[in-house]
């Protein structure tokens, strides 16, 4: 055994992977989620990569996995087998237990990535917890004083949101969100930037303090995520921190979880 284990996120952007060395995060890089991929294209861009990062595709132990575009999950397991060699489990698998007691209604209904996301929180900053991710899509996962997933809420993300209303606005240009001072635009396009901007900062402030509002989450603390997260944390006071790679670290607890128990 070599301690290796290979951590996956699965996201409607991008596929996320994370190289863990005991609990070191080794190296990681980034694939654009293309749902049509084969399992021939996503084993060349898997060998590629490790040969990138110099490391040996057959000392990997254990292969987690979280996924919210199913139709990648069958082409990247058989990817992953033929390149690693190894066992390949998704968060939601029959043997995979992520210790975590679920509240929702339907707990099959929560995405992979956000039970990692908690799995995460709850280790490194106890509970209650508060995560905000910041991707495609804007999550809260809020866990509760017992450890418990309590539920969350769910926003488009913030690009999401811009493209729709560039889409159905003709006269409007493409922007992206950026850190921005400016509160008062002076032409279109920094309008739409200080608009979007601010409105994302004090809406996801405001969530935040509804949340600390609540006797049982006054004093959790707030970990960010995500790939839009580093935008806009530096305006929002009410973070606590901001972790790039939570997803994959939950990925990596239940990953040692899984092959200990295997």
């Amino acid at each position: 055994m070599t301690g290796k284990l290979l951590c996956i996120d699965i996201g409607n952007t991008q596929i996320v992977f994370g190289l863990f060395q005991q609990e070191i995060l080794v190296s990681h890089w980034r694939l654009s989620s293309h749902a049509h991929a084969t399992s021939d294209e996503l084993a060349w861009q898997l060998r590629g990569m490790f040969t990138q990062f110099q490391c040996d595709a057959q000392d990997i132990d254990g292969i987690m996995i979280a996924s919210v575009v199913p139709h990648l999950d069958i082409a990247l397991r058989d990817a992953c087998c033929h390149v690693c060699d190894c066992d390949v489990a998704f968060i939601g698998d029959k043997d995979v237990k992520t210790g975590m007691p679920v509240d929702y209604k339907n707990p099959r209904e929560v995405g992979a990535d956000r039970i990692a996301n908690a799995v995460a929180a709850r280790e490194f900053y106890g509970s209650p917890a508060i995560v905000l991710d910041c991707g495609t899509a804007t999550t809260f996962d809020v866990i509760t004083g017992n450890g418990h997933y309590a539920g969350g809420l769910i926003i488009p993300g913030m690009d999401i949101a811009l493209e729709a209303l560039c889409q159905r606005a003709a006269k409007l240009p493409e922007v992206s969100v950026v850190a921005t001072q400016v509160l008062i635009g002076r032409d279109t396009v920094s309008s739409i930037q200080a608009g979007s901007y601010w409105a994302t900062v004090d809406g996801l402030s405001g969530i935040i303090r509804r949340l600390h509002a609540l006797d049982e989450y006054r004093d959790a603390p707030v970990v960010a995520t995500g790939g839009l997260a580093n935008r806009i944390h530096q305006d929002i006071p009410e973070i606590s921190a901001l972790e790039p790679y939570l997803t994959l670290k939950g990925l990596y607890l239940l990953a040692l979880m899984h092959t200990q128990h295997a």
